[in-house]
């Protein structure tokens, strides 16, 4: 099969389109033929080298997926070859407390695949699925659209529904407003009834997430975040922030939180250290939340909701596989708007 392989740590010419073998389903699993492939954030972390990602080049980069069946592992009868479908990026070992408790990423064996835990990714023709993780695509779902989808709309639903619990009528800040997680983070959001806030440096950006629901926007910088917060709320401040710059906003953010507010982060694209004063932290009341991703029970209940279009994937640029190098430089430039995919 084709595939790009990451050959070491480092910038984008470390990628590698290569011919490997077939892979072969196992038990429980089917061999899917990947049409489509969305990268994310993660993606450029563990081609840096991310330490706690447990991954050593040659490797497969890619946690978002869709394709058709092509071959069945031993034990499944009841998926038929050709079959279209996305696919859960999580793993885990389904009988630990956390797994029986939900908790899917708090499991000792928790991967991503194409990331954590050395999992093989999706930058390839062909990848092993367990069945379980499966998603069973829509007749007028395309398979860009679907690979769009998964990780960053779960780790979405998981940050705003299961963490920060929120509520109708309450108003949520969004950050980084052109970002795969953030353009799902609005729709999530404008689901529960809420009230969006999109923050972005780029006047198009936040149009295009006017058209996704926004209620408002701050072009930040030049305008400064908090000020222009306390304006459109009237003093009242935002109930939930959601993050994932890092320390480029952190402790803006953290002002724009009214007393006993939520702020919940799922990166730091502006790297890993962030100082704040931790006593308007307790004097507020505020509480900070971090998020990895989501469970397989939640995958289902997003997966529901797009199937059902009230949830709709944004795709801003495809290139075909081999030109992975070019995707990733697309992303890290920051330029785009929802989702850069790669097809096959």
């Amino acid at each position: 099969m084709k595939a790009v392989v990451l050959r070491a740590f480092g910038g984008p010419e470390n990628l590698e389109n290569a011919t490997l073998p077939d892979p072969v389903a196992g038990p429980g699993e089917v061999l899917l033929r990947v049409r489509a492939c969305a990268l994310n954030h993660l993606d450029l972390w563990i081609r840096a080298g991310l330490p706690s990602s447990k991954v050593k080049p040659p490797h497969i980069l890619g946690s978002d997926a869709a394709g058709e069946v092509a071959a069945l592992g031993p034990g499944v009868e009841d998926v038929p070859l050709g079959a279209r479908f996305a696919v859960h990026p999580g793993r885990s070992c389904g009988r630990c407390d956390a797994c029986r408790d939900g908790r899917d990423p708090d499991c000792p064996a928790y991967g991503i695949i194409g990331a954590y835990g050395g999992l093989t990714g999706a930058y390839c023709e062909l990848l092993a699925v367990p069945v379980e993780h499966l998603l069973a695509m829509p007749e007028a779902m395309s398979f860009v659209d679907a690979a769009s989808m998964p990780l960053a709309f779960l780790t979405a639903w998981h940050m705003l529904t299961s963490l920060a619990v929120l509520r109708p009528g309450e108003t949520v800040l969004v950050l980084g407003a052109g970002a795969g997680v953030s353009v799902a983070a609005v729709q999530i959001a404008k689901l529960a009834g809420a009230r969006v806030i999109a923050v972005s440096t780029s006047k198009e950006k936040l149009e295009r997430a006017r058209g996704l629901g926004a209620d408002d926007v701050i072009c930040h910088p030049p305008e400064d975040l908090t000020r222009a917060v306390r304006r459109l709320t009237k003093g009242g401040m935002v109930d939930v922030v959601f993050e994932h710059v890092g320390p480029a906003v952190l402790g803006e953010a953290l002002k724009c939180l009214r007393p006993s507010g939520r702020l919940i982060t799922c990166g730091s694209t502006s790297g890993p250290t962030a100082e704040i004063d931790m006593r308007y932290v307790f004097s507020r009341q505020l509480r900070m939340l971090g998020a990895k991703m989501g469970s397989l029970a939640e995958m289902r209940q997003v997966w529901s909701l797009a199937a059902q279009g009230r949830l709709k994937p944004v795709v801003d640029c495809t290139y075909p596989l081999e030109q992975a190098r070019q995707a990733h430089e697309r992303l890290e430039a920051r330029g785009q708007f929802g989702k850069v995919v790669l097809t096959t």
